[in-house]
């Protein structure tokens, strides 16, 4: 019987470590040591720290953004696991120096980051143009919805809140009225800490309505307001009805690094096209002096269809591909009876089966009826002129099915003279219907969904931890980052 030598897992063992061997080239945390050391200009931190002279020595805010980017791409977001790792992970250690911040020093970090989080976020994109990944052919854009550090459960309007503060004071009345004659110490052990965790909820829910305000939604209706986090939005995802922000985000073709990155308490994003291109065009500036979008081709989806975006992109000359919610349905490549496609209408007469009578000025109908014409009409911005069977005699045709739509008791027949000035959705429309038009936005799918899936799921960022969209903002940038710099290091591979 063959015999193996015995593996002792129990026993410690003491080795020398060097830090910077255990930083391996082509992984993620020599990348973001690299990257931290030599493209970040960290020094924009200096002017928040007053301890030249007295005062204790603080952390180097490298070393800080370093240990933050590399939890990140472990998908590890909560700054006690940080700490944690900071103590007991060799990588932590390694690409921190041995410096052990406590969980306070982390969060505290990241919250303060708002005026610095869009130079660092600049810098690594400017890695990423020195190694040629950012193509700048074509951007497609679009959210990702990620709960918050909120419970949903303390969302509503402020009517909504008050009468919920009124039903846990009911309950707590009832809980204790019916177990009043209760001596048993376990049970009322129990009971005593429901009764406080209601309490608190109460406290809690007065607290917040005694200063907030209703938030008016842009149709002038209310929005629910939280408790927790009033900056956050009760919104539809993939994943249920969530609280939480929506992490929108401008992604290159090229190599599908992001541009442009901004977190948003509000679940529909179409209004926010003009805003994104304006600081995806700063983003982009950052890089390149003078970046126009002259030959670049912007791609969202149906969110942003609408007329003020459309006419934004085309006063603004930039070549923008927006489909409307009707775009499947008007597809040739399904076949009639495909879900998308819509009903197929009943073919009536058409304006080439009625004969003109130049004399009288009249139409004849197949069936030999007379249309008269009824004079210069405006339908709808369109010009020009209707003729219609006024004798009656549609009623008792034997063709009527073929020819009047339901409900109708005449036929009429208009005639343009003057097209009405197309709209800018309209011209929208046309252009995504193109076969050119539609070879651009299908390409939409595969230029920004891996992206989210490579937050969301490849490294777990599904979650805020932040309260506040200034800081939930710094978070979602940190996440682009990281996925930045994992797009750096297989250029560099």
């Amino acid at each position: 019987m063959a015999r193996f030598k015995n593996v002792e897992r129990d026993q410690s063992l003491l080795i020398p470590v060097n830090y910077r061997d255990q930083l391996i080239p082509g992984t993620i945390e020599f990348a973001i040591d690299d990257i931290v050391e030599n493209y970040i200009d960290t020094s924009i931190f200096y002017k928040k720290y007053s301890n030249d002279r007295t005062g204790a020595k603080a952390y180097d805010p490298s070393i800080l953004l370093k240990i933050i980017l590399l939890a990140y791409s472990k998908g590890l977001h909560t700054s006690r696991k940080i700490e944690e790792l900071c103590e007991t992970n060799i990588l932590f250690m390694a690409v921190s120096g041995n410096a052990r911040p406590d969980h306070s020093t982390i969060a505290s970090f990241v919250s303060s980051m708002k005026d610095e989080i869009t130079e660092i976020f600049s810098d690594i994109l400017l890695r990423c143009a020195q190694l040629n990944l950012i193509g700048g052919e074509i951007f497609a854009l679009d959210g990702c919805k990620i709960s918050s550090n909120a419970a949903k459960e303390m969302s509503g309007t402020i009517e909504e809140l008050g009468r919920k503060k009124e039903k846990l004071k009911t309950m707590c009345i009832s809980i204790i009225e019916s177990h009043a004659m209760n001596d048993r110490n376990e049970e009322r052990e129990t009971l005593e800490k429901r009764i406080e965790k209601y309490r608190r909820k109460i406290e809690k829910i007065d607290t917040f309505l005694k200063t907030a305000e209703a938030r008016k939604g842009k149709r002038g209706r209310e929005n629910k307001s939280n408790i927790t986090d009033n900056e956050s939005a009760k919104m539809k995802s993939n994943h249920g009805m969530i609280q939480g922000y929506n992490g929108i985000a401008v992604v290159d073709d090229k190599n599908q690094v992001i541009v442009n990155a901004e977190a948003f308490g509000q679940g529909q994003e179409g209004d926010l096209l003009p805003e994104l291109i304006d600081k995806t065009k700063i983003s982009m500036r950052s890089i390149q002096n003078e970046w126009t979008f002259e030959n670049t081709k912007v791609i969202a989806d149906t969110n942003y269809f609408s007329e003020s975006n459309c006419e934004y992109l085309m006063k603004n000359e930039i070549d923008g591909y927006i489909p409307d919610v009707q775009f499947r349905k008007r597809d040739p490549r399904f076949p009639d009876d495909y879900p998308f496609r819509k009903s197929v209408k009943k073919n009536l007469f058409g304006h080439g089966d009625f004969i003109f009578n130049s004399e009288t000025n009249t139409y004849i109908c197949p069936t030999g009826n007379i249309l008269k014409y009824d004079g210069k009409k405006n339908i709808h911005g369109y010009i020009g002129r209707r003729y219609v069977v006024k004798d009656g005699s549609c009623c008792t045709c034997y063709r009527k099915t073929e020819c009047l739509k339901k409900g109708a008791k005449a036929r009429t027949v208009f005639f343009t003279d003057i097209a009405k000035a197309k709209t800018y959705s309209e011209l929208m429309i046309e252009k995504i219907d193109s076969q050119h038009g539609r070879n651009i936005y299908s390409q939409r799918m595969g230029i920004i969904e891996p992206v989210f899936a490579n937050i969301r799921y490849c490294k777990s960022l599904d979650r805020f931890t932040m309260r506040g969209k200034d800081k939930v903002n710094i978070q979602w940038m940190l996440f682009c980052s990281v996925h930045n710099i994992e797009k750096t290091l297989k250029a560099a591979a």
